[in-house]
C-alpha cells in the first residue's frame, strides 16, 4: 500500500505523457485515477496509523553504500508524514480533476497532467523520506517541476521569467539546505534521521571555526536548514518568486502554493524539530522572519489588483504564521494551520480560476463585479474560502489561525507576545484584502467592458466538483481534528516525530485575549463592504493623500527594484562585459573565428594560383620536380 502511494504518481506522470499518442482524454483519466487511488490509500494510512498505531520504514532499495555510509530509498510512515501525504494526495487529486475542465482547450494538456503527477511524487518522495539526501532529491524534484508547471506557457515571456525566476530563487535556499547537510555529514557522519536526531543532544554546546568565525555547531547547521525553509516557503527577501509564479496555469498556483511546494519549508523545520530545539538562537531567527512575513505580505495584498497575486501574497502570509508557531516551540500547531490551509487556499486558487474562466482569463479584480447571480456556485464556494481563510468563528481557519496566536501568548516571552500582537493585526488585515477580493469580484457594478455579463457563465461540473471536497474541508477540517492535531490526543497522535524540548503548556486565557481576533475579523466585513462597494470614493480619496504610502505597498516595499539595481543589473553588466570582451573579443576572436578567418585568406591566397592556363601548370611541375631531384642529389 505504501509504495503503491508513492509510485502511482510517477507511474501516472509516464503513461500520462505517452497519452498524446492515444485518445484525448487518456492522460487526464491516467493521471487523475492514479492519484486519486493514492489520496484514498493516503487517507486510509493515516486512519489506520492513528487508529491502530500502524507505522513503520519501508526499505525500497539501498541506495549508496560506501565504507560505513549508507543511503536508502524508503518510505517513512510516522504522524508527521502521514498528515503530509493526505494533505499531498487529497489536493493534488482534487487539481487533477479539476484541471480537467480548465485545460480542456490546452493542446498540450497530456503533458501539463504529466508534470502535475511528476511533481506529486517528488513531494511525496520528499515527505516520506528517512533521511536528508532523499529529501533533498525530493526537494530538488519538486523545484524542477515547478519551474516546468509555472513555464508551462513556454510562449509567454512573462511565463518564462517567472519560471526562471522562481528556479534561481529557490536555488539560494538549496544552496543553504546542501551546506546543511554536508554540516551535518561531517560532524555526525551519517545522512539518517534517527541516527542524527539520537545524537544532537550530545553536539549541543559544539563549537565549530566557520569561515574564520566560532559558531555553534547546532545553530549554524539551523540557519542553513531554515535558510533552505526560506526559499521553497517563500519567506521574507526569498518571496518574490511567488507573486510571479501566477504565471502558470490556475491549477498550478493551487497545488504549489496551498498544499505542497511552499510548505516543504514548514514541513522541513518541523521534521527537524530535534536539532532545532537545541538552538534558541535558531528558533528567534524563525519567530522574527515569520512574523515580517506575515505582515509584509499581507500589507501588499491590500492594494493588489490581480485576483490570483492577492490569494498568493496570502498564502505568503499564512506560511509567516506557520513558521513563527513553529519557533516558538508549537510545531503541532503550524502543522495544524499547514493542514487546515490547505483546504481553503486550494479552495480560493480553484474558486479564483473558475472566475478567471468566466470572465475569459481577466485577473484584475477591477474589470470584475456584480457577478454573483450569474456564478452562484463558484460565489458559495469563494465564499465559504474566504470565511475560511479570515478565521470567521468555527470555520477551520478560526482553530488553527486562533492556536497560533494564542500559543504565542501562551509562549510568555517578548518574542511571543510580539508575535501573537503580531498574528492579531496580520489576521484583521487578512480579513480586509479577503473581502475586498470577494466583494469587489462579486459584488457591486459590472465593470468589464470587454464583453457583455451575459457571456459569463459558470463553470463545468468537472471544476466544481473538487471545490464541493474543499469547501467540506475549509468548513469542517478545524473542528474534526483539532483535538488530534492540538488538543488532548495530540500527545499520543505524535508520538515522537515532533520533538518537544520545552512544550508551551496550555493553560487559562484571558476572555478578552480569546476575543479580540474573532471581533476584528466580524467587523471587518462591514467595514470592507461600505469600503469597497458601498462608498470606493473615500479609499480612492484616502490614496490620492497617501500616494508614496500606496505606491509603496503597490510596489511591494520595492524589493524587486532594490535587487534588480543591487544584484541583477551589476551581474548583467559583469556578464556584458565578460561577453564582449572575453567571449567575443578574445575567444572567438583567437579561436574559432580567428581561425576561420586564418583558413579564409590561405584559401584566397591559393585560389590565385588557380590561373587556368595549361604553361603555368607545366612550370609549376617543372619547378616541383627540380626541387626533388635537387633534394635527392644532394642526400
Amino acid at each position: 500500500m505504501e509504495y503503491a502511494i508513492l509510485f502511482l504518481p510517477l507511474i501516472g506522470s509516464i503513461i500520462g505523457f505517452l497519452g498524446r499518442y492515444f485518445t484525448n482524454y487518456f492522460a487526464e483519466i491516467t493521471t487523475s485515477l492514479f492519484v486519486s487511488i493514492a489520496a484514498i490509500l493516503s487517507i486510509y494510512v493515516f486512519w489506520n496509523g492513528f487508529h491502530n498505531d500502524v507505522y513503520g520504514n519501508y526499505i525500497i532499495f539501498e541506495w549508496i553504500s560506501s565504507g560505513g555510509f549508507t543511503a536508502n530509498w524508503s518510505i517513512n510512515i510516522d504522524p508527521l508524514s502521514s498528515v503530509m501525504l493526505v494533505v499531498v494526495t487529497f489536493v493534488s487529486a482534487l487539481v487533477h480533476i479539476y484541471s480537467i475542465g480548465y485545460m480542456s482547450h490546452d493542446p498540450h494538456k497530456p503533458r501539463f497532467m504529466s508534470y502535475l503527477s511528476l511533481f506529486t511524487f517528488s513531494m511525496l518522495a520528499l515527505v516520506v523520506s528517512d533521511n536528508f539526501l532523499q529529501l533533498f532529491f525530493g526537494w530538488e524534484g519538486v523545484g524542477l517541476c515547478s519551474y516546468l508547471l509555472i513555464g508551462f506557457w513556454y510562449k509567454k515571456e512573462s511565463a518564462n521569467n517567472a519560471a526562471i525566476k522562481a528556479f534561481i530563487v529557490n536555488r539560494i535556499g538549496d544552496f543553504g539546505l546542501a551546506i546543511a547537510i554536508f554540516l551535518i555529514f561531517l560532524f555526525f557522519g551519517s545522512i539518517n534521521f534517527e541516527e542524527i536526531f539520537q545524537n544532537v543532544s550530545q553536539s549541543a554546546d559544539k563549537k565549530i571555526v566557520f569561515f574564520g568565525f566560532e559558531a555553534n555547531l547546532i545553530t549554524l547547521i539551523c540557519i542553513f536548514l531554515f535558510i533552505g525553509a526560506m526559499g521553497k516557503s517563500a519567506q521574507f527577501l526569498l518571496h518574490t518568486w511567488l507573486p510571479d509564479a501566477m504565471e502558470g496555469p490556475t491549477p498550478v498556483s493551487a497545488l504549489i502554493h496551498a498544499a505542497t511546494m511552499v510548505t516543504a519549508g514548514v514541513f522541513l523545520v518541523v521534521r527537524c524539530s530535534p536539532i532545532f530545539e537545541y538552538s534558541q538562537f535558531a528558533l528567534n531567527l524563525i519567530v522574527i522572519v515569520g512574523m515580517l512575513t506575515a505582515v509584509f505580505a499581507a500589507s501588499i495584498a491590500l492594494v493588489q489588483n490581480d485576483i490570483k497575486k492577492i490569494v498568493a501574497y496570502s498564502t505568503c502570509s499564512q506560511l509567516g504564521y506557520m513558521f513563527f508557531a513553529a519557533g516558538i516551540g508549537a510545531y503541532h500547531v503550524a502543522m495544524f494551520h499547514l493542514f487546515t490551509h490547505a483546504f481553503f487556499k486550494a479552495l480560493l486558487f480553484l474558486g479564483a480560476g473558475s472566475v478567471i474562466h468566466a470572465f475569459k482569463d481577466e485577473q484584475d479584480i477591477r474589470h470584475m463585479g456584480g457577478v454573483r447571480k450569474k456564478l452562484p456556485y463558484t460565489y458559495i464556494f469563494m465564499l465559504l474560502g474566504t470565511l475560511a481563510l479570515t478565521g470567521f468563528p468555527f470555520l477551520a481557519g478560526f482553530y488553527s489561525k486562533d492556536a497560533i496566536i494564542e500559543f504565542s501568548y501562551l509562549k510568555n516571552s517578548s518574542l511571543g507576545n510580539y508575535a501573537a500582537t503580531i498574528g492579531i493585526l496580520t489576521a484583521f488585515l487578512t480579513s480586509i484584502y479577503s473581502w475586498r477580493l470577494f466583494f469587489k469580484t462579486f459584488h457591486g457594478p459590472y465593470n468589464n467592458k470587454k464583453f457583455p455579463i451575459d457571456e459569463t457563465h459558470e463553470s463545468p461540473l468537472v471544476m466544481l466538483i473538487p471545490l464541493v471536497f474543499l469547501s467540506i474541508g475549509a468548513v469542517f477540517s478545524g473542528y474534526l481534528f483539532k483535538s488530534i492535531f492540538i488538543g488532548h490526543l495530540s500527545t499520543d497522535f505524535w508520538q515522537n516525530s515532533i520533538f518537544f524540548l520545552n512544550e508551551i503548556k496550555y493553560e487559562a486565557i484571558p476572555l478578552w485575549f480569546l476575543l479580540i481576533t474573532p471581533i476584528l475579523i466580524l467587523i471587518s466585513i462591514p467595514i470592507s463592504f461600505y469600503l469597497y462597494v458601498s462608498n470606493p470614493k473615500i479609499l480612492e480619496d484616502f490614496k490620492n493623500t497617501n500616494l508614496p504610502l500606496y505606491n509603496f505597498l503597490l510596489h511591494k516595499w520595492y524589493i524587486d527594484e532594490f535587487y534588480e539595481k543591487v544584484f541583477v543589473n551589476p551581474s548583467k553588466k559583469i556578464g556584458s562585459f565578460f561577453w564582449k570582451k572575453g567571449d567575443l573579443g578574445i575567444i572567438d576572436k583567437f579561436g574559432p573565428d580567428g581561425i576561420s578567418k586564418l583558413i579564409r585568406i590561405i584559401s584566397n591566397k591559393t585560389g590565385r594560383l588557380q590561373t587556368g592556363f595549361i604553361y603555368d601548370y607545366a612550370f609549376v611541375m617543372l619547378l616541383g620536380l627540380s626541387i626533388l631531384l635537387t633534394y635527392l642529389i644532394l642526400k
